[in-house]
Formats: structure tokens, C-alpha cells, sequence
């Protein structure tokens, strides 16, 4: 009979390969850089645009996303000097028949700034009632046109499904993006308002269909999607906290392939900034580490 210090170490040259390509796999999962959206909104420091990005720099965070154009200019300088990366602009976009405004006329003026920059214009788009395929045509034209606008900069835009808005789904950025057909136009993910929307048991099946297009994604601490339905779960917390598993989500995420930016959704969390954000620099390092 086989000596079993023989056997044993058999065992560890034919599992040796398997151990090797489970470690390679780790490394080259959660190499995404990691930026923070809407820190500022419920800061109880009221933090300026330069403190909010040397913040952003001392946590460890690769940049900032911007909510409108107020301010856009000095949030590039300020993002600028502490070294980081402004990933995204977000903006609104209106396909109703007689809208005060379709989209903010200082667009325009303002893409010269972000030449270069590697920068995405988020778009939330309204207008008409959640879904409504009627729209279709409206905002593809309207999408076509800023994306027309935008590709002389480098710049690429992304479609943001918003809760309540007429863009409210993945599947109806899904279904307008093929529509569109541009090289510069994708899909953003943003785990809070596909919570408000979603079926966890269809999850994979949608980042499936969206990867094609798939440019950014945004998380946050969350309650599972039965519990935020019900009213009973908290959809945006910091990444430490929920029900939800973001790592299994995590997961899922980048052995589909996807290698671009995700964004801290931080909307509504109130307090200070500072705590809230290291809370979640943490988890994000423990999620890389693991």
C-alpha cells in the first residue's frame, strides 16, 4: 500500500495548478478604481470642493464624481491638485413634449474642460412615465446628439437608470443603447435604485445583457431587494452595512469581465462625510483583500 506521506503529497502537486489560478484570480479581481458620488449632499461639515477632494486623497479614494455643471470648473482644479480623477459628470436630460429645458445649455461650453480627462457624462433622463417605450425614439435622438457633441472631447456617456424617472430600469438602458448604437454611448449600474426596481433572482441574467455596454457601476451598503420593497431595508448606507451581499454581487461583477470604474453612492448619509467614507475605504480594502 501506498506510503501515506506519498499520497498526501501527490495530492498537493495535482492541487498545487488549481491553488495557483484561484490566487491569480483574486489578484485580478476589485482592481477597479474606486471613487466617491455625491459625498457633499448631506456633509453635515459642509465641506468646500478642496476639502472634499483632499479628503478624498488622504482616505485613499481615485476621485470624484460631480452632480450638475455648478462648480464644475473648480472641482476639475481642485480634483486636479490633489491628484485625482474626476470620473463622472451627472446631468439631466428631459424627453417630455414641452420641456422648460432639455438639457443644461452650459453643456456645451463646458466639455473643452473635460477633454482628455477620460471623463463620463451620467445622464438621469425624465420626462414621461417609468418605461415608456413610446419615448424611444425622442431619446435616442436627444442621446445621439450629446453623445455627437461629446465625442470631439474623448468623452463618453452613460445612461443612469434613476428610480421614478423614465430611465428607471437596467433593461431600459439595455434596450436604448442598442437603439442608439454609438461607440461612445453605455449603461450605468447603480445598485440603490436597482434595488428599488429589481429581482435578485434575475441579477446575473441583466449584468449579462448589460456588459456589452456596461461602463460604470455605482454600490453602496444595502438591505436585500425584499427588504427595501417592503419598505423595512435601508437602500444607501455605507459599505460596511446591509443584508445585501455586495461581494457576491462583487464577485459576479468582475468574473463577468468588467474592469471599469465603480462609484460609492453615497446620497443621504447623513453625519460627517469623513466617517461614513473610511467606514467604507475599509470595507472596499477588506473586499480587495479577500
Amino acid at each position: 500500500m501506498m506510503n501515506e506521506k506519498v499520497l498526501l503529497k501527490r495530492r498537493e502537486l495535482l492541487l498545487a495548478p488549481l491553488a495557483a489560478v484561484a490566487l491569480r484570480a483574486r489578484s485580478r479581481s476589485l482592481k477597479n478604481p474606486f471613487f466617491a458620488l455625491c459625498m457633499d449632499t448631506h456633509d453635515e461639515k459642509k465641506r468646500n470642493l478642496a476639502e472634499q477632494a483632499a479628503m478624498l486623497k488622504d482616505l485613499g479614494y481615485d476621485g470624484a464624481g460631480h452632480l450638475w455643471l455648478d462648480g464644475l470648473k473648480e472641482r476639475v482644479e481642485t480634483l486636479d491638485r490633489a491628484g485625482l480623477r474626476l470620473f463622472q459628470v451627472y446631468l439631466r436630460l428631459n424627453i417630455g413634449p414641452n420641456p422648460k429645458q432639455v438639457y443644461d445649455p452650459r453643456l456645451k461650453d463646458s466639455l473643452p474642460l473635460l477633454k482628455g480627462r477620460e471623463t463620463t457624462l451620467a445622464f438621469l433622463v425624465d420626462g414621461a412615465a417609468p418605461s415608456d417605450e413610446s419615448f424611444d425614439a425622442r431619446a435616442v435622438e436627444l442621446i445621439r446628439e450629446v453623445a455627437g457633441m461629446a465625442e470631439p472631447y474623448g468623452l463618453r456617456v452613460v445612461l443612469y437608470p434613476h428610480w421614478k424617472n423614465w430611465l428607471e430600469k437596467v433593461e431600459d438602458c439595455v434596450r436604448l443603447s442598442r437603439k442608439i448604437d454609438r461607440g461612445n454611448v453605455g449603461i450605468m449600474f447603480n445598485l440603490c435604485h436597482w434595488m428599488k426596481v429589481g429581482d435578485e433572482e434575475q441579477l446575473k441574467p441583466l449584468l449579462k445583457a448589460a456588459m456589452p455596454r456596461l461602463m460604470a457601476v455605482s454600490i453602496s451598503g444595502s438591505d436585500r431587494v425584499a427588504e427595501i420593497k417592503s419598505g423595512k431595508g435601508n437602500w444607501i448606507q455605507p459599505l460596511d452595512s446591509g443584508t445585501f451581499d455586495i461581494r457576491g454581487f462583487l464577485n459576479t461583477l468582475t468574473g463577468m469581465g468588467y474592469g471599469g470604474p465603480i462609484g460609492l453612492q453615497c446620497y443621504g448619509i447623513r453625519g460627517d462625510a469623513r466617517i461614513h467614507l473610511e467606514r467604507s475605504m475599509a470595507a472596499w480594502r477588506k473586499l480587495k483583500a479577500d
